[in-house]
């Protein structure tokens, strides 16, 4: 894939986050960062950035706007997720992804669709995205965060064994709605760095 066509992504994705200058540096920051991991993990660079860049491009739809794009699309609400539509991006952004942005390349919009929550065995690319998520540059809040910078380009699996158990005990702490999803990801991780 040539500048141009990365380019072009980056001006569709800037407008469809509504001029949101955060969450668009986020953005960038997942795509950069998941560039990184791949080349430090062996995956395809470009594939890597555009899953990276298009991982929150549902994340600005209004919540009731993600519902009914949801049911619309046929892509299924959990009773989680109808509690708390924000999960919803996922799925949604895979979708657009797929349907708005022409990505023809499944395991992008699967790595776009597991961003959030994680699944047992994600193919190098879901994990990929998925860490690049919370490890980017502008992050600067969550637990473990230097450990975890250190150990996506060491121990990839501990990396995400550790941000599950951050994120479950974040949740827990805040007294939000659990996606099921996530307990299972992050038992099938921590099975799987204890072997």
């Amino acid at each position: 894939m040539d500048n141009k066509y990365i380019e072009n992504l980056r001006i569709k994705v800037k407008e469809a986050l509504k001029a949101d200058n955060m969450r668009y540096q986020h953005t960038l920051g997942v795509a950069g960062t998941s560039a990184c991991l791949a080349m430090c993990h062996g995956a395809d660079m470009n594939r890597a950035y555009i899953a990276g860049l298009l991982h929150d491009c549902a994340k600005c739809v209004p919540d009731d706007i993600k519902i009914s794009q949801c049911q619309e699309f046929g892509l299924g609400i959990s009773d989680i997720e109808m509690e708390s539509p924000y999960l919803l991006h996922s799925k949604l952004g895979a979708y657009y992804a797929e349907h708005i942005y022409n990505i023809n390349d499944a395991e992008i919009c699967s790595a776009i669709k597991w961003h959030t929550t994680g699944k047992p065995d994600m193919t190098l690319l879901e994990q990929i995205v998925f860490v690049a998520d919370y490890i980017e540059p502008y992050r600067n809040k969550a637990a473990n965060l230097d450990k975890i910078r250190h150990l996506a380009f060491s121990d990839f699996d501990m990396a995400t064994y550790i941000i599950l158990d951050d994120t479950l005990n974040y949740i827990r702490k805040s007294g939000r709605n659990l996606d099921t999803q996530t307990e299972v990801t992050y038992e099938y991780y921590k099975n799987k760095v204890n072997r």
